[in-house]
């Protein structure tokens, strides 16, 4: 095999894929519907992308074929792509992404991070401290981009760990079968793909079970799970209390600093007032997480506190876009109702009693038809509301549902309800607070820039 082939080439997982085999010396060329980040990084280090799936016509003349090219694919493209049905009717290998991750991984001892929220900054954190050990190393592929490097993807020649974040959309984790597992959060989410909740809990169940004989499942405390574990599977929680085998406590907060207390008593480690990178408390879980792992796979304590008070997170998770006296506009990821509320909730912890701006693009159909209320409730806590209209991603509209749902159900003071085209004119129009948050899943962060700029000049 010497051509590597990406259908939907500029997913955070699947521009991750690319790097990595581009290093191994494959070939590596793709398609994507649009540019974006990914496929602008990927197209500078080489790797040629193109943008028309109208026909597959013109991989008839290609040097790719069924004994030289292995083709992946991520589940967001239709199954009727012209490109995806011409390399299956060709008996091509064919790959979803998450199979060619697992095949990566039975290489590799591998440490993966999963959970309904939480597990792309868990990911990037472990993996930062990992890498930054340098006896220790690791290859990542990781759900974002890191914002020390600007990439998704940690590569290294000597470390036998993969760190890796474990999706369970579409099932994707269980085609993993780790040394080590993260569970950060088990909220309901993706009820399309389970059914209900009870499925979506059996779906980490299920991935749990896949740890290898002898490796370690650390879970967050009070998790409704019960994995049935392979045997010399050990268990280890996490969390805010002495109760849980690893834990943090003693969290000062104050100067745009969140600093705290990490224990270990089973080793016998205790790390006082380590401070977090990115000052915002749901880290104090992540790095609870990541510090345990790192640890576990042989990074010292001195490694552990310097990689967490290094990490500059990930780009698109509370990310500082803009600070001058008169506004700060913060980019967030969060497309769950939690991470939405925990989101607000630091903003409101680090900034007090200013008032706050949120302007929050819904992610599919039927997340929003299903938690509505939810995001309405988190929004609320704050003065000023903008909701965008919903991005579809892989859905088709659903009748009665939009981001009127949410708008309707708003208690914050002043609210409006836009498309994207209409922002930048409203943003004009309205007394704006200090401190602004742009906040979704979708193509929001394409609106990130010209915010900025704006408010850069008011």
């Amino acid at each position: 095999m010497s051509y590597v082939y990406l259908i939907g080439i500029g997913g955070a997982g699947m521009s991750a894929l690319a790097r990595y085999y581009q290093l191994k010396g494959y070939t590596v060329s793709g398609y994507d519907r649009s540019h974006n980040m990914y496929t602008d990084e990927l197209e500078q280090i080489g790797i040629a992308i193109h943008y028309s799936s109208d026909t597959a016509t013109w991989l008839e003349s290609s040097p790719m074929n069924p004994d030289n090219t292995l083709v992946i694919y991520t589940p967001a493209i239709p199954q009727d792509h012209p490109e995806l049905c011409y390399f299956r009717s060709h008996n091509f290998r064919v790959l979803k992404r998450a199979e060619a991750l697992g095949l990566i991984a039975e290489s590799y001892r591998t440490l993966a991070v999963a959970g309904s929220h939480g597990k792309t900054t868990t990911t990037n954190m472990l993996a930062h401290i990992l890498d930054t050990t340098k006896e220790v190393g690791c290859t990542a592929f990781i759900g974002g981009l890191a914002v020390e490097t600007g990439s998704n993807f940690i590569y290294s020649d000597h470390s036998d760990l993969l760190v890796v974040e474990a999706d369970e959309y579409d099932r994707s984790f269980l085609h993993l079968d780790p040394y080590m597992a993260v569970v950060t959060s088990t909220d309901a989410d993706h009820l399309d793909i389970y059914g209900d909740y009870a499925g979506y809990l059996a779906g980490f169940e299920e991935f749990c079970g896949k740890i290898r004989p002898g490796g370690t499942l650390l879970m967050k405390e009070g998790l409704p799970i019960k994995p049935h574990l392979a045997e010399g599977v050990r268990t280890l929680t996490y969390g805010s209390s002495s109760t849980a085998d690893v834990y943090y406590d003693h969290v000062t907060v104050g100067d745009g600093t969140i600093r705290f207390d990490w224990h270990y008593p089973e080793a016998g480690l205790h790390l006082e007032q380590v401070s977090l990178g990115v000052p915002v408390r749901t880290n104090l879980e992540n790095a609870t997480a990541a510090m345990t792992i790192a640890y576990l796979n042989g990074a010292s304590p001195e490694d552990i506190v310097r990689g967490v008070e290094s990490f500059r997170g990930t780009k698109r998770r509370f990310e500082l876009v803009l600070k001058t006296d008169r506004h700060l506009l913060i980019d967030d990821y969060a497309h769950h109702p939690v991470e939405l509320d925990s989101s607000i909730r630091s903003i409101k912890e680090i900034y007090g009693s200013e008032d706050v701006l949120a302007i929050f693009q819904p992610h599919l159909y039927s997340r929003t038809a299903d938690f509505y209320q939810d995001f309405a409730k988190s929004l609320s806590h704050v003065n000023q509301v903008i909701v965008l209209d919903i991005y579809p991603a892989r859905e088709e509209p659903m009748p009665g549902v939009s981001s009127e749902l949410i708008y309707k159900e708003l208690t914050a003071p002043h609210r409006w309800l836009c498309n994207k085209d209409e922002l930048l004119t409203l943003l004009r129009h309205i007394e704006l607070p200090r401190v602004i948050v742009t906040v979704g899943a979708g193509d929001i962060d394409k609106l990130v820039a010209p915010i900025r700029d704006y408010l850069a000049t008011i």
